[in-house]
C-alpha cells in the first residue's frame, strides 16, 4: 500500500442528503485508490488536506447511528465520493459497522466499489431488502488498469460481480469512465453477460486537476487516439462521443441488454429534473 496520511473525523451522521439518490453514506473522506480521472478529487479542498488525491484519507466516526426510518422507501446510495470498500476498510469496518445497521431497513440500497473487499460482508449483503451492487470496470487490459487506480485487478472486480450473481443480488457493471478508442466497451459486455444485471455507461469526463494529467497519459500510450481527445476535449467538439454514446444504446437495443445511460451525467449533476438518462432501457 502506498504511504497514505491517515487521520479521524468525527461526523453527527453517515448519511447526507445527496443529488444522486436521495441519501449518500461514504464512510471516508479521501480514497487510496486514487483513481487519475476521479470526479471526487473536489472535494480535496473542503477536506483542509494539502496532499495529493489519493494519498490521503479521513476515517469518520458518527455520534449518531443510522435512523431507519428516515430513510425507509428511500434510495440510498454509499460510495458517491470515496469508496466504500478501500483496504482501510479491513482494518477500521466502518462500511461493515454501517452495513449491520441498515439490515432490516426498506431502502434502496445501492453501493459503488472497485475493491474485491465487498465481499467480506456477503452475510450481510444477502440480507438487505433492496440492494444492488456496481462494480467499475472500464478496460479488459490489465496494464491500463494499472496505470489508472490502485484498486482490485480487472479479473477481481469480474470474479467479484460473478459471485455476488450467484449469491442472488443485483449486479451491475459501471463502466466509467470509457476511454473512446481505448476502452473496448462491446468485449466487457460480452465477457460479464451471463452475471450482469444490468449496465451503466459513462463517458470520460475531462475537468479540474487531472484534465492535463489524463490529456498527457494518452499523447504518451495512445499517440495516434490524441488528435481526437485534443478534438473532444480541448476543441469541445462532443460529436465523437454522441456517436459512441448512440451505438452503445443501439446495441443495448439490439442485444436485449439492460442498461442507463450517463453520458451526460456531469449535466443531470446541474439540473437533477433534466430528464437525459436512460435510465433502465432496454
Amino acid at each position: 500500500m502506498e504511504k497514505i496520511i491517515v487521520a479521524e473525523k468525527t461526523v453527527e451522521s453517515y448519511l447526507t442528503k445527496s443529488k444522486i439518490g436521495q441519501f449518500a453514506i461514504n464512510p471516508y473522506v479521501g480514497c487510496p485508490h486514487a483513481c487519475k480521472y476521479c470526479y471526487a478529487s473536489f472535494m480535496k479542498r473542503f477536506s483542509g488536506h494539502s496532499e495529493l488525491w489519493g494519498d490521503f484519507i479521513d476515517i469518520k466516526q458518527a455520534r449518531h447511528k443510522i435512523n431507519g426510518s428516515q430513510i425507509t422507501g428511500k434510495n440510498v446510495f454509499m460510495g458517491t465520493v470515496t469508496d466504500c470498500y478501500n483496504p482501510y476498510e479491513v482494518k477500521y469496518g466502518i462500511t461493515r459497522s454501517i452495513l449491520e445497521q441498515l439490515v432490516g431497513v426498506d431502502c434502496h440500497l445501492q453501493i459503488a466499489t472497485k475493491n474485491k473487499l465487498i465481499l467480506r460482508d456477503l452475510d450481510l449483503l444477502k440480507k438487505m431488502k433492496r440492494l444492488s451492487v456496481a462494480l467499475s470496470v472500464n478496460t479488459l487490459d490489465e496494464n491500463f488498469r494499472r496505470n489508472m487506480d490502485r484498486a482490485s485487478t480487472v479479473r477481481e472486480r469480474l470474479k467479484t460481480l460473478r459471485t455476488l450473481h450467484e449469491n442472488g443480488i443485483y449486479t451491475i457493471l459501471f463502466m466509467s469512465p470509457i476511454f473512446i478508442e481505448v476502452t473496448d466497451w462491446k468485449a466487457i459486455i460480452e465477457t460479464s453477460r451471463s452475471f450482469v444485471s444490468e449496465y451503466w455507461f459513462e463517458d470520460l469526463n475531462l475537468r479540474g486537476g487531472y484534465k492535463n494529467v489524463i490529456m498527457q497519459y494518452v499523447k504518451g500510450h495512445y499517440p495516434d487516439s490524441y488528435p481526437l481527445y485534443e478534438r473532444i476535449y480541448i476543441q469541445g467538439d462532443k460529436t465523437p462521443l454522441t456517436e459512441m454514446e448512440n451505438e452503445i444504446i443501439a446495441y443495448c437495443h439490439d442485444n436485449d441488454i439492460l442498461f442507463s445511460n450517463y453520458f451526460h451525467h456531469e449535466e443531470v449533476i446541474r439540473n437533477p429534473k433534466n430528464k437525459i438518462l436512460g435510465k433502465n432501457r432496454r
